[in-house]
């Protein structure tokens, strides 16, 4: 594994990561976020992470796996091990509180005005930084994985992953706004929440490196699958829907697994 192909898995989760700063540089520059954008921009997010799990990155797991353990036991793994990454999200989601969670409906789309008092506001905002945190280290994790094998899977990933990180600027920064008045340090919690995806991506790195090969790779192609259908349907897109803009957010469901096929199509 050569030191270009680090560098451009570590360029593609940074991106993602630092889509928390954009979410955060538009809270501090509107008043609010149009619904609809929330909405059909979430759905895009959704379309293309389900797609892409499905007809690529799990497919691609079974054939890596089947290559070294047989087709019995290589399938038995893959699904094992998709169903491995949805417990593991799973449970960092449960062990977030639903007020701070920040893939929680009421918290992303009631961010811009549920606050009355500006310690709770400050109190708020800084625990939603923190929950985005936790949350971003396994999706980094993911976004890098996915580069060091396939750019041409890796690079959509990381679009939908940061288009999926942008309402969670908005609500780190639009809080931290309210209570503290200054637009600067609103906008600089967003962005320091969204470096848990880097921190996630040079950790796991480490921490695998001795052991990736062609088993390791399948085990955790499968289980970044089930991470992103669990991130999908689970948080994506009941948020999407919640803005009151459903039929946008299936509009943009569509168009999301849309221009991942033809993207993929293109490099056949």
């Amino acid at each position: 594994m050569d030191l270009s192909t680090v560098l451009f898995a570590f360029g593609l989760t940074l991106f993602a990561g630092l889509a928390t700063g954009l979410g955060g540089l538009i809270a501090v520059s509107r008043k609010s976020v149009s619904e609809g954008f929330l909405a059909g921009s979430l759905g895009f997010s959704v379309g293309v992470m389900l797609y892409v799990s499905f007809v690529e990155i799990f497919p691609k797991a079974v054939s890596e796996l089947t290559d070294a353990w047989g087709p019995r036991g290589g399938n038995w793994a893959a699904v094992l091990a998709f169903f491995g990454g949805i417990a593991l999200i799973a449970i960092i989601d449960r062990l977030v509180p639903n007020a701070i969670n920040p893939h929680e409906p009421s918290t992303v789309g009631g961010a811009v005005d549920g606050f009355e008092r500006r310690n709770r506001m400050m109190k708020m905002g800084v625990m939603t930084a923190i929950a985005i945190a936790i949350h971003n280290f396994p999706e980094g994790f993911a976004t890098f994985l996915s580069g060091l094998t396939d750019p041409t899977i890796a690079i959509p990933v990381a679009v939908a992953i940061a288009i999926h990180n942008v309402p969670e600027g908005i609500a780190v920064a639009v809080p931290l706004r309210e209570a503290t008045g200054s637009r600067r340090k609103a906008l600089g919690w967003a962005t320091l929440s969204g470096l848990a995806e880097p921190a996630g991506a040079i950790i796991g790195f480490l921490l695998l490196m001795p052991f990736i090969g062609p088993e390791a790779l399948g085990l955790c192609f499968a289980a970044v699958a089930g991470i992103m259908v669990f991130i999908s349907v689970d948080e994506l897109l009941p948020t999407a829907i919640s803005s009151g803009k459903h039929h946008t957010a299936i509009y943009g469901l569509i168009a999301g697994m849309a221009v991942m096929a033809l993207s993929l199509l293109l490099f056949i």
